[in-house]
């Protein structure tokens, strides 16, 4: 697998990161355990999680891997900060104690001293951008966190945080983590300039699509798919309108002539995008992971041109 800096940083990982969205619930112990030892064979190290994901129960998986699948030094932990419960359920804010909360509780059930990469998950509408620098850079000072970073903030928002860094003398932001794929290109707008001016990487997330540029949907949705599943439909239904149907037929085609697989190409695609350092796939299983994982490699010229074409918002 080919490695990349991350942004300006001297963070390095591998152009494919190991998405965990459903470890824990649709995943199992055993699968996830397959999954994570066949993505370092191949090279990886970027894992990424959240304690949203599964209510805590994927970084918990994490937790029971790590040093008995991989050592904790051979992966780059990447998860989101400001998650903690609450009587109504998990609720999420950028201000200092729900980061410190939320940051001890990953800490615990990962079962580790240190996160690589902390995200946070979204701007708060309620601290001020101060208090969530300020506190970023206490982590960083004391070692818990190794690097920061963004998700889900406008360009002008995550610029405004990196400028309160600055003046604050702390660490600047190093990642923006954005969905990334043929069938979610708005990222090209604003946030890709952005990380570029600034100095930061990004992480794709959702680089297949959702699932749908696989092609597994092209004529039905299969009963063990994340489409059929309760709580994952509707994160996969707005990709199953017409509008990207253009889109999977393209891939598939253009699988079909390079003797490839929709997913490969459509993973491709997004790994090459211009500022990309990681595009984070989930798999159902590990066969499906060792698949796409075997086969990443750059697009010929004439298909990438033709996918962007396609693709385009504009067109």
């Amino acid at each position: 697998m080919r490695e990349r800096t991350v942004g300006r940083s001297g963070l390095v990982v591998g152009c494919v990161g190991l998405g965990t969205l459903t470890w824990g619930r649709d995943t199992s112990h055993e699968e996830a355990h397959g999954q994570l030892e066949a993505f370092v064979e191949a090279g990886g190290n970027l894992i990424d999680t959240s304690p949203a994901f599964g209510r805590g129960a994927s970084e918990a998986t994490i937790g029971e891997l790590l040093d008995v699948t991989v050592d904790r030094e051979d992966v780059i932990l990447c998860t989101r900060g400001g998650f903690t419960e609450g009587p109504a359920g998990m609720r999420f804010g950028a201000g200092r104690g729900p980061i410190l909360d939320s940051l001890r509780a990953s800490l615990e059930r990962m079962n580790t001293t240190y996160v690589d990469v902390l995200l946070v998950a979204a701007p708060d509408p309620l601290a001020p951008d101060e208090e969530t620098a300020s506190t970023l850079g206490w982590l960083v000072d004391r070692g818990l966190v190794r690097y920061v970073g963004i998700q889900g903030y406008a360009a002008w928002r995550g610029a405004v945080l990196c400028e309160r860094l600055r003046a604050m003398g702390l660490p600047l932001l190093t990642v923006a983590e954005q969905e990334y794929s043929l069938l979610h290109r708005g990222v090209e707008e604003e946030i890709v300039p952005m990380a570029d001016h600034l100095g930061l990487g990004i992480f794709a997330s959702s680089p297949l699509g959702r699932g749908v540029l696989t092609g597994k949907y092209r004529h039905s949705i299969p009963p063990t798919s994340r489409a059929a599943s309760e709580h994952l439909a509707a994160f996969v239904r707005p990709y199953l309108e017409e509008g990207s149907r253009r889109v999977v037929e393209a891939v598939a085609r253009a699988a079909d002539g390079l003797g490839r697989t929709p997913a490969d190409v459509a993973l491709s695609w997004t790994v090459d995008r211009a500022g990309i350092s990681a595009a984070v796939v989930g798999a159902r299983t590990t066969s499906q992971l060792q698949s796409v994982l075997s086969k990443v490699a750059p697009l010929p010229d004439l298909v990438v041109d033709a996918l962007d074409d396609v693709s385009s918002p504009h067109s």
